[in-house]
């Protein structure tokens, strides 16, 4: 009698795991998903950091704890889609479900469908050295890191890095006061050619 019922039920599971409409993969990076990190570990990940990633100066570093802190806004150590989604949305370069899922993909090395701190850190390393494929990763690249290029070595930084450095501020709020300027500007300057093509239509009539 046990075996039929224990039959029954791995069959019944079956069943179920058949109908569900969650793929397998999606299955397995769901269960992969770490479990929150207490604050002594987050502390523990970022002074990890510090000792691997000598490429980056401490006050580098120090603004990249602190916008890791800014994105991962349910506090549990990591970065994950829908947090990524929203740090995306307010750097003013939103993604699809798939881009998201490929900027995650380009840096998780564990395959556990988040961004771990070192993994976030990656995506500094890699524009330093012009490896980021991923334009959603070039834009969190450029609008959070505030670079000396200097003291990261010229040579090393990619030609669009230096570009970005120099003219990208490191918080969101100051982004969007940019871009609002941007508009200003562009704005004044079509206002201001126009007026000077009436004026030398008038020329001309």
């Amino acid at each position: 009698g046990a075996s039929t019922s224990t039959h029954g039920r791995s069959v019944g599971r079956r069943r179920r795991a058949a109908q569900s409409p969650v793929g397998p993969a999606r299955a397995a990076a769901m269960a992969a998903k770490p479990k929150p990190m207490t604050t002594a570990e987050q502390r523990k990940q970022f002074q990890a950091a510090r000792t691997e990633f000598k490429d980056m100066s401490i006050g580098e570093l120090k603004e990249h704890e602190k916008m890791f802190t800014k994105y991962d806004t349910s506090g549990d150590g990591y970065i994950d889609m829908q947090e990524l989604k929203y740090a995306l949305e307010k750097l003013g370069a939103p993604q699809t479900h798939l881009g998201l899922k490929a900027i995650i993909a380009e840096v998780d090395e564990d395959a556990d469908g988040v961004i771990s701190y070192r993994e976030f850190l990656l995506i500094f390393h890699r524009a330093k050295t012009g490896e980021l494929k991923h334009a959603g990763l070039k834009a969190l690249a450029g609008a959070t890191a505030s670079v000396d290029v200097d003291a990261a070595g010229a040579k090393g930084a990619a030609a669009f890095f230096e570009k970005k450095a120099a003219a990208v501020s490191a918080s969101p709020a100051d982004k969007d006061a940019e871009y609002h300027a941007q508009r200003k500007q562009a704005a004044a300057k079509k206002a201001e050619s126009k007026k000077n093509f009436k004026a030398l239509a008038a020329q001309f009539s």
